[in-house]
This record gives C-alpha cells, sequence and structure tokens, in this order.
C-alpha cells in the first residue's frame, strides 16, 4: 500500500509543485515550451504507470465494501463523465495545451461544451474518479481516485490561476462568459444551454456513446478491471 501512497504522491507533486506554477514558468523560460511539455509528459506517463502498477498489486483492504446497489447508478454517471471528456477533447478551448492563443477572441472562444464548463475533461475524470472511489469502498481505491478526483478538480483551479497570471486582461473576457463548476454561467445568465447542445452537435455525442460503449465492454476483460 505504500507504493501506492507514493505514486499518488509523485503525480499530485508534479501536478501541483510543478504545473501551474511559478517553478512552471521558470521551467518554461529556460527549457523552451516544446522541451518543457516533453519532459513534463514523460514524467506524467511515467505517474500513471505507477498508480496503475501500484494499484493493481495493492493488497484488498475493505472500508465500506463494494456497493452493488450503487452500480446502476454508477454506469449513468459514468455515461456522463465520458460525455464531458470526449466532447471536452474534441471542443477547442484556451484551458486545453496550446490553445493559449484563443483567448484573444473573447467571448467568441466560448462555444459547445465551454459554455457548460471551460474545463469539461477535468470535470468528466474527476466524476468518474469519484464514482469509482464510492463504488469500490476498499482503500486502495479510496488513495488512488482519491488522488485523481483531487487532481482533477484541483488542476481546473490550477489553470485558472497560471491563464489568469499569464494572460491578464486577455483572460477577463473568457472568464466572464463561463465557469469552473459545470452549468455555474448558465445557472448565472452569463451563458446558455440552448447554443451549446447545438454546438456541440451529433458526431462529438456519437464519438462519446462510441467511448463509452467500448470501454463497457472492455471493462474487466483486459485483467482486473480499475474499478
Amino acid at each position: 500500500m505504500l507504493d501506492l501512497v507514493a505514486a499518488s504522491a509523485f503525480f499530485l507533486l508534479i501536478h501541483f509543485g510543478v504545473s501551474g506554477t511559478r517553478l512552471r514558468d521558470a521551467l518554461v523560460a529556460h527549457l523552451g515550451a516544446g522541451p518543457y511539455r516533453g519532459v513534463f509528459s514523460l514524467a506524467s506517463l511515467v505517474g500513471i504507470a505507477w498508480l496503475v502498477y501500484a494499484y493493481r498489486h495493492a493488497p484488498v483492504e475493505p472500508l465500506w465494501g463494494l456497493l452493488l446497489g450503487f452500480r446502476p447508478a454508477a454506469y449513468g454517471l459514468v455515461f456522463v463523465a465520458f460525455l464531458f471528456v470526449v466532447i471536452g477533447l474534441t471542443t477547442p478551448t484556451p484551458t486545453s495545451v496550446g490553445m493559449e492563443s484563443k483567448l484573444a477572441q473573447g467571448a467568441e472562444s466560448v462555444r459547445g461544451m465551454v459554455r457548460i464548463t471551460r474545463h469539461p475533461f477535468l470535470w468528466g475524470v474527476a466524476l468518474w474518479a469519484l464514482v469509482h472511489l464510492i463504488l469500490n469502498g476498499d482503500l486502495a481505491s479510496l488513495i488512488l481516485f482519491g488522488a485523481l478526483l483531487v487532481l482533477a478538480v484541483g488542476g481546473t483551479a490550477s489553470i485558472d490561476a497560471k491563464r489568469r497570471r499569464l494572460f491578464g486582461e486577455q483572460w477577463s473576457p473568457f472568464a466572464k462568459v463561463t465557469s469552473n463548476l459545470p452549468f455555474a454561467a448558465i445557472a448565472a445568465g452569463r451563458n446558455r444551454l440552448g447554443p451549446a447542445v447545438a454546438e456541440i452537435g451529433v458526431l462529438r455525442a456519437l464519438a462519446a456513446i462510441i467511448a463509452y460503449a467500448v470501454a463497457f465492454y472492455l471493462h474487466g476483460k483486459l485483467g482486473p478491471p480499475l474499478g
């Protein structure tokens, strides 16, 4: 279990201790944006591989136990998570790596899922992690999925802070018509759901459905599942 704790700590450290901080700015200035992203991506891949290995080899120590009654709801919630993840990944937004230049477009860059949240991918990961944490009910799952949940939710605030720090006035018009928390801007009247649905379109939704169906089919087929 200590290996899983160490892997989780490493994964959180490289993100909250480097990415989104002034240390990251200094490293980019010294190495260049491309090399920095390469090194950081490699460190992230190592972290993910370490997490998966440690989780699969961690002892099973039940806490509240496997919640079989929660499974039907879990299927629906994970489907929503896939919608956020897939549609988020296929929707250009200034909060994505390499898309920062879109901030110059202001409110014009806000389309589709970005009207719902400016961090759709991370909120999808957060929902996926939360569902798996609740469903499994053991210590290893609490550590792994808890770390991923903290990373995803904390990552939204970290990215906002980084964009605000680096782009200043360019960030404000975009932030005013969007929200970190899903649907908050729509609830506050700063954006609308109708255009978001129309701009997402059928193809993105279909891609999310296919990805969910493939994941559902493969779940548990390739060895012990992650949840």
